[in-house]
């Protein structure tokens, strides 16, 4: 098991609490299988937590403190990380690492406390995604492959990208297709949210980049089996994909708001302001709404 984060060694806390937060930590890792950045953050945030406790308390906290903190407590909080300049977005991730470490220790049966309940958590804005810039969307998809060390890796990797920018998928369409989905000529049908199955235009470049791909992969698919597929031979995670988007954010020197969901609104950005029909788009991408 992974030795726990240096955040959360450094905490002001009793042993007992030290060891609690620790446990919470490895079992987020461990059984929740949350993303290593997340767990990092949440590190963060709770050892900023155990920071103002320590200030607002007199002292270190320990499990009692825990279980008879009050609402107005949680609130001090939150004012604190407002006056320092903290976003919405970040104060409300904030509060969802405490939520998770408090329903941790009540499920483990060490600290109960219904007080975080009665805590509302400031609503996040709601943005719409940033589409990269044509260059940058191009960038990506033709530079992906030189961040894997296996040559068919890199050619899923630009297969699956070119499919979110050359057809608009959502990164769970894409990765959920199966062999005997991949395009037919040049047209492509794709189950979307609410299983509602849409067509979408295949250009010549996105066949291409699959077929490429196909023919490199070492492992012999048959049609029920998924189109894009891990080292093991098993269907391809999203977590995957993200990850490499993120290397390609240091390697191109993209935004931070450059992500997979990202491309797919760069196609119909693009398109739009290519003279694209907006109500053609919205069947593109599947959505209900413009």
């Amino acid at each position: 098991m992974a030795e726990p984060t240096a955040v959360i060694v450094d905490i002001p806390a009793s042993a007992e609490l030290h060891n609690a937060v620790r446990d919470w930590s490895r079992w987020l890792s461990s059984e929740r299988r949350t993303a290593e950045h997340t767990t990092e953050a949440y590190g963060r945030d709770v050892r900023n937590f155990m920071h103002f406790l320590a200030g607002h308390l007199g002292g270190p906290a320990d499990l009692s403190d825990l279980a008879n903190l009050q609402a107005v407590d949680f609130r001090s909080y939150l004012a604190r990380r407002r006056s320092e300049g903290l976003s919405n977005t970040s104060i409300a991730r904030s509060m969802s690492a405490i939520r998770s470490l408090f329903r941790f220790l009540e499920r483990t049966d060490v600290v109960h406390n219904p007080a975080i309940n009665a805590v509302r958590t400031p609503k996040r804005p709601h943005n719409v995604p940033k589409p990269l810039t044509v260059g940058q969307a191009v960038s990506s998809v033709k530079k992906i492959s030189q961040l894997q060390d296996e040559g068919w890796l890199g050619k899923r990797d630009t297969a699956v990208l070119t499919l979110l920018y050359g057809c608009g998928l959502r990164i769970s369409e894409a990765l959920s297709l199966n062999l005997r989905d991949k395009p037919a000529g040049n047209i492509l049908i794709v189950n979307g949210k609410g299983n509602k199955q849409r067509m979408v235009p295949v250009l010549i470049v996105v066949q291409e980049a699959i077929d490429d791909y196909i023919t490199n992969c070492p492992f012999q698919l048959s049609a029920d089996d998924p189109l894009f597929v891990g080292k093991r031979g098993g269907r391809l995670g999203p977590g995957i994909i993200q990850r490499q988007v993120r290397r390609l954010r240091g390697m191109l020197g993209l935004p931070e708001t450059a992500t997979p969901h990202a491309l797919r609104h760069s196609f119909a950005t693009h398109l739009l302001s290519d003279g694209g029909d907006l109500r053609t788009i919205q069947e593109l991408l599947g959505h209900s709404s413009l």
